[in-house]
């Protein structure tokens, strides 16, 4: 008797487990909301596995010089290290992100790591500390309910490398939730964005005028580099015309 039961039972959860199933799928049919760009733009990417092949793919050799601003976890350090054994520099401003960078790298002196930022001066900050989402431009009511708040470091980029003698840089990732306008607008105007090879940068939507002032920006990069890849809002490289 109950193992008949059970056998009732089981098949009547079988057909409202199908029945939920079609009205689920028939739900996703009819109801498909827009989705903004970068979320296109993350879809592709994803698709063609872009942080493993775009990202990492680059003309680098022993005695390229490379910068890493938003190092975070250093896994993009890591593999450019492994690939191409050149000099790194990575810019963590996050003291727990740096120690663990530091941690990783510490038998490795081509890569080079340092607790501040780069931007385009030398400033104290606060920043919300949120894994790879920190930023001085976001706060709580953009996203996570609870995050702490830490005071941050940046350099100028432009005194970074005059102090450290360096005269040219083969690949620059930037990734710093923001900063990225303030950044490139400083190596534009500068001129030092004539010194580097190749500009890897992800723009972020979030960012008051944002889409204004990367078209700005973009417009400016056409006169001395010519776009090799772009998923706005996720990630483009611009390389320096020959």
């Amino acid at each position: 008797m109950l193992k008949l039961v059970g056998y009732s039972l089981s098949k009547t959860g079988a057909i409202f487990n199908r029945i939920s199933k079609f009205f689920y799928y028939l739900g996703n049919k009819t109801y498909s909301p827009v989705k903004s760009l970068s979320e296109q733009n993350k879809l592709k990417w994803y698709s063609i596995n872009g942080d493993k092949t775009l990202r990492v793919n680059y003309p680098l050799n022993l005695d390229s010089i490379v910068f890493d601003v938003g190092g975070y976890e250093g896994d993009w350090a890591a593999e450019i290290a492994a690939r191409y054994k050149c000099s790194i520099y990575v810019f963590e401003p996050v003291k727990k992100f740096f120690s663990g960078i530091q941690d990783r790298f510490k038998s490795n002196f081509q890569v080079k790591v340092f607790q501040f930022g780069i931007g385009a001066k030398d400033e104290n900050l606060e920043i919300a500390v949120m894994d790879e989402s920190s930023s001085v431009f976001r706060n709580k009511s953009q996203r996570h309910q609870d995050i702490t708040k830490q005071k941050i470091m940046l350099k100028s980029i432009n005194t970074f490398v005059v102090e450290n003698n360096i005269s040219h840089i083969d690949l620059i990732k930037i990734n710093i939730e923001g900063g990225e306008y303030d950044l490139l607008e400083s190596m534009i105007s500068s001129g030092l964005i004539k010194n580097i090879l190749n500009v890897q940068v992800q723009f972020h939507d979030f960012v008051q005028n944002a889409g204004e002032r990367m078209n700005k920006i973009k417009n400016k990069l056409r006169e001395t580099h010519t776009l090799t890849y772009e998923y706005i809002y996720v990630w483009e490289n611009w390389k320096r015309k020959t």
